[in-house]
C-alpha cells in the first residue's frame, strides 16, 4: 500500500518534501514508508535524500505531569487555606513529590516555608510546566527558556527523527515491475522471455555464512605443542584415566602419606569405587619398605606406611601418574631410552578465581636414558621452549617430593618486560625410579607446566574463567585466530 502511494503521489506531482508528513497524510505507518523509500530507492525509481530533524520529547516522568500536574501544583493545591503541618503534607503527597514541590514551589514564591508547617502566599497559580510539557508532546513551539528549564528537570529529552525527500529517479515507473530472478522452461516455451527484464547478478555478494565446528584455542596450543613435542622425537602417554588410585599419584612418587597435598582440600577422592582393586603387589611392597625405612642411599620418611590410603582413589592432581606407570612398564622390559610426553586434564580442589581453576591442563615430558644429568635438562629445556618463541630463560632451584635436584623455569616475557615463571622442572629420585625395577644408571629428567597460562597470554585473555569453564563465550571460539606457537613469523 505504502510502495502504491508513493509511486501514484510521484506520478502527478514533483516530489514528496517530508515523508514523515507523507505518512501522516496518507494514514501510513512512517516506518514502512521509510522501508520502501530505501527498496524503491535501490532500484532507482526514486531518488531518496536523508532529512534530520531534532525534537524534544518527554521523559516518563514528564508523561506523568502531563496527567497529574506539576510536583509544584500538586504540592498547592494539598495545602488549606489555613496551612499545613510538612510532615503531614509530606505523608499525603509522598516523599519524591513532597521534595520536588517544595523546591519548585518555594523557587515560585507560591508558598511560605515555616519551621514545623507550610503555608501558601499566593491564592491562584498557573501549572506552566504541565502546560509546556502538553504543547510539546502536540508538537507546538515552546519558548527556548522553557525548554532549558524542562531539560534541566529532566521531564524532557531530544530525539532526532530521521525521514526523507523523494523525487523520481532515472527508472521510476508509475508501478513496480518485477525482475525475473530465473529463465524458466515456461519462459522459452511461450517465448516471453523476451520481454522479461532479469535481476541484474551481483558477483561481490557472499553466500550464507556456512555453520560448523570450531577449535577451542586450547585445543589448539595443545596440537601445537603437540607437534613440537614429535618434531624433538617425543611418543604420547595415554592419559585416558582421569580416575587414579592414590599409589600412582602419590606413593610411586614418593610422596609421605601426610604430605599436605593429599589432603581433602587439596585432591578430590571418590566416594565409589573409593579405593583400587588392583596393584602389582610385589612393587607395593617395595614401595612400601622405601617409604618406611628407605633404601637405595636413601633414609625413606620413618613412618608407618599404610595400603588403604595408597589404594584410595581420586581424580589426578598431576599427569605424573601417568609417568609412573609408564616408567614402571618400562622397567618391566629389557631397558630401551625412551621420550615421553602428555597434555591433558588434571584436578585439584583449589577456590576459583581469575587465575585458578579446580580443573586445568597439564604438559609434561620427560627422558628417559642412561647417565642424564642436569646439563641434559636445561639443554633440552632451552630446545623447547625456544621452539614456543621463549628463548631467555632463567633457572631458581625448587622442592619437590619426587625429583632432586628441581628447578623452576623463568622466561623473559617481551610484553610485560619481567620474567614470568612459565613452569617446573627436575630429576626423578632413585627413591622413585629404583623401586620400578629400572637399572642403577639410568636417569629421568621431566618438566611440566600448564596449558592455560601460554594460551591466555596468546590469546591475550585476561581471566582464566573466560577461556575454560561454563563462562566461556561462544564467540570466542568462532572468532579466536590460529595458534601461533612454533611459528616463525617469516
Amino acid at each position: 500500500m505504502a510502495e502504491e502511494a508513493i509511486l501514484g503521489y510521484l506520478e502527478k506531482n514533483v516530489e514528496i518534501s517530508d515523508s514523515g508528513r507523507f505518512a501522516d497524510e496518507f494514514r501510513l505507518d512512517h516506518n514502512e514508508v521509510v522501508n520502501v523509500i530505501k527498496s524503491l530507492n535501490g532500484f532507482r525509481y526514486v531518488d531518496a535524500e536523508d532529512i534530520k530533524k531534532e525534537k524534544w520529547i518527554l521523559t516518563d516522568e514528564g508523561e506523568t505531569y502531563t496527567a497529574t500536574g506539576s510536583p509544584e501544583l500538586q504540592l498547592f493545591l494539598a495545602i488549606p487555606p489555613e496551612g499545613i503541618p510538612k510532615e503531614e503534607l509530606q505523608k499525603k503527597l509522598g516523599p519524591s513529590i513532597f521534595k520536588i514541590g517544595c523546591a519548585q514551589a518555594a523557587k515560585n514564591k507560591w508558598v511560605e516555608m515555616g519551621k514545623q508547617s507550610i503555608s501558601r502566599k499566593v491564592q491562584h497559580v498557573e501549572d506552566k510546566v504541565k502546560n509546556s510539557l502538553l504543547q510539546i508532546k502536540d508538537g507546538k513551539e515552546v519558548h527556548d527558556d522553557d525548554v532549558k528549564a524542562l531539560k534541566a528537570r529532566k521531564l524532557i529529552v531530544s530525539q532526532t527523527w530521521k525521514g526523507y525527500s523523494v523525487k523520481k529517479g532515472p527508472s521510476y515507473a508509475p508501478r513496480r515491475k518485477k525482475a525475473a530472478t530465473d529463465l524458466t522452461r515456461e519462459n522459452l516455451q511461450r517465448g516471453d522471455w523476451r520481454e522479461l527484464e532479469f535481476k541484474e547478478y551481483n558477483f561481490n555478494a557472499k553466500g550464507q555464512p556456512l555453520e560448523g565446528g570450531h577449535l577451542h584455542p586450547l585445543l589448539k596450543v595443545r596440537q601445537q605443542l603437540k607437534n613440537i613435542f614429535r618434531q624433538m622425537g617425543f611418543e604420547e602417554m595415554p592419559t585416558n584415566n582421569f580416575v587414579e588410585s592414590s599409589f600412582w599419584n602419590f606413593d610411586a612418587l614418593f610422596q609421605p602419606q601426610q604430605h599436605p597435598a593429599r589432603d581433602a582440600h587439596d585432591t578430590f577422592f571418590l566416594q565409589a569405587p573409593a579405593s583400587t582393586r588392583e596393584l602389582p603387589e610385589d612393587y607395593v611392597e617395595r614401595v612400601k619398605q622405601v617409604h618406611e625405612i628407605g633404601g637405595f642411599g636413601s633414609k625413606g620418611y620413618g613412618y608407618d606406611w599404610k595400603r588403604e590410603e595408597a589404594n584410595k582413589n581420586l581424580l589426578r592432581t598431576h599427569t605424573t601418574a601417568v609417568s609412573s606407570r609408564m616408567l614402571y612398564l618400562l622397567a618391566q622390559k629389557p631397558f630401551a631410552p625412551k621420550k615421553y610426553f602428555s597434555i591433558d586434564r588434571v584436578f585439584r580442589n583449589e577456590a576459583v578465581d581469575r587465575t585458578h581453576l579446580a580443573e586445568f591442563h597439564q604438559i609434561e615430558g620427560l627422558i628417559c636414558d642412561r647417565g642424564l644429568t642436569l646439563g641434559d635438562l636445561i639443554g633440552v629445556l632451552y630446545d623447547f621452549f625456544s621452539r614456543l618463541g621463549m628463548s631467555k630463560l632463567r633457572f631458581k632451584p625448587a622442592y619437590n617430593p619426587y625429583t632432586e635436584p628441581s628447578m623452576e623455569i623463568f622466561s623473559y616475557h617481551e610484553g610485560f618486560k619481567k620474567w614470568v615463571e612459565v613452569g617446573n622442572s627436575g630429576m626423578f629420585r632413585p627413591e622413585m625410579l629404583l623401586p620400578m625395577g629400572l637399572p642403577e644408571d639410568v636417569r629421568v629428567i621431566a618438566w611440566g607446566l600448564s596449558l592455560e597460562r601460554p594460551t591466555m597470554i596468546l590469546y591475550g585473555v585476561d581471566n582464566i574463567r573466560d577461556l575454560f569453564g561454563h563462562k566461556v563465550d561462544l564467540g570466542l571460539m568462532k572468532k579466536n585466530p590460529i595458534c601461533r606457537l612454533g611459528i616463525n613469523a617469516s
